[in-house]
């Protein structure tokens, strides 16, 4: 009983995190870092799926966790990036900007319950898509971006079912809180004059999602799942800080469509300690086509329009992950996982907002259990390679000759896990 009040304790102070749940740094801005465990692995728990963060990566798997179970964790984000401007005419001939010193924290929580030999139920808690950029407010790409903040939070419930000792299946649904900020400098009507502009919203949408676990045999085990798009329909308000009366404080709103994603891994069981899995990512970029958003009061400084809209173009990509699990003694498993993230920003609509390029991640942690209690520890380095980016300046781009550089992270995660 002790250690059922201290899981719900850590348990209850988790949902309290999730309340202020903070962006992470993906490539484009979806997240994949599940639980530490699945951080260690690369996410590699889409063909192994057997503990409650399946939930995330593959739910049909949760039909492999027996009784109740609960995990719990974070996956604190320390991430840093050099843009290298030249020849801007808002700064000196070459300067070199690096980001804010931010940290990022994003949560995730699990609850799973059997009903019966054939049906179990889970509940999750994660954020599938963040992103945190912030830059000094002067630096010279400030006309297009400074700050650029987007968190998510879902509430996902699931039913699997067990047809057989091979196969499983799950369904669930879920529900997703939209958290929008963007904030740059606006020329008046040149660069030697300059304002303010916040953009903030907020909204709720939802989604689907379907599973699949197959376990031909002792030594493999495939799985596939499936997150369905969510569309959002942001509203909020537009606030400038002008010396001219060419801009005014207006409600605003807006649409975007967060991208359908599909999970597939292939677990491979050489002996009862030792497995590897392959596995992939492809994500739905494609419906990030634009940015646009609505002024319910035309705005003379942009031409007397009631809205603007930004090409994004963005291209569909795959996340591929190669990883090894070993178990060195009963109370101690040994992990490690790579994985490399393609960027699904184009050369002629990348800009500061995701200031980032195809991403190589190396990954390892251990995890312990005894008795009911799983702990999981992870460190991931991950590194961005780099990118020379063409000068758009002109509206509304204000995208300047650039080179992203230095980019890279430090990712730590850890996850509790109590078994009822």
């Amino acid at each position: 009983m002790r250690g059922r009040s201290l899981f719900a304790a850590l348990f209850l102070g988790l949902l309290s995190l999730l309340i202020g749940v903070q962006p992470s740094f993906g490539a484009g801005f979806a997240l994949y870092e599940g639980s530490a465990r699945g951080n260690a692995l690369g996410g590699g728990l889409v063909g192994r799926a057997d503990d409650p963060s399946a939930l995330f990566y593959n739910p049909a798997g949760i039909t492999q966790v027996p009784g109740t179970q609960a995990q719990l964790g974070v996956t604190v984000i320390l991430p840093d990036t050099d843009v290298k401007t030249r020849n801007s005419p808002f700064g000196d001939a070459d300067d070199t900007t690096s980001t804010e010193n931010n940290v990022w924290i994003p949560p995730h929580a699990y609850l799973t319950y059997q009903f019966s030999d054939k049906v179990w139920f889970g509940l999750a808690t994660f954020s599938r898509f963040g992103l945190g950029t912030e830059f000094p407010e002067d630096w010279p790409g400030r006309f297009n971006n400074y700050n650029a903040v987007i968190e998510t939070l879902s509430i996902n419930p699931n039913i699997a079912f067990k047809l057989n000792d091979q196969f499983s299946f799950a369904v669930g649904m879920e529900v997703m809180y939209f958290d929008l900020e963007l904030e740059r400098k606006l020329p008046i009507p040149s660069p030697v004059l300059e304002t303010d502009q916040s953009l903030n919203g907020d909204s709720f949408g939802y989604g689907f999602n379907l599973a699949m676990h197959y376990k031909p045999c002792k030594y493999a085990a495939f799985g596939v799942s499936y997150r369905s798009q969510v569309k959002q329909n942001v509203e909020g308000d537009a606030d400038f800080h002008s010396p001219a009366p060419i801009f005014t404080d207006t409600d605003v709103e807006g649409s975007v469509v967060l991208p359908d994603e599909v999970f597939l891994g292939v677990a491979i069981y050489p002996t009862d300690r030792l497995s590897f899995e392959i596995g992939a990512i492809w994500t739905n970029w494609s419906t990030f086509d634009e940015l646009k958003i609505k002024f319910d009061d035309p705005q003379i400084g942009f031409g007397g329009a009631d809205e603007i809209s930004v090409p994004k173009d963005w291209d569909d990509v795959w996340r591929i992950n190669f990883s090894a699990e070993y178990k060195l003694l009963d109370w101690l498993d040994l992990r490690a996982g790579y994985v490399y993230d393609e960027s699904p920003i184009p050369d002629h609509t990348v800009d500061y907002l995701v200031p980032a390029n195809d991403r190589h991640m190396f990954a390892f942690g251990p995890g312990f259990h005894w008795d009911r209690w799983t702990v999981d520890l992870s460190y991931t380095y991950l590194l961005i390679e780099e990118r020379d980016v063409d000068a758009r300046p002109a509206p509304p781009d204000f995208v300047l000759d650039s080179k992203f550089e230095n980019g890279h992270a430090h990712l730590i995660g850890a996850t509790v896990g109590y078994k009822f």
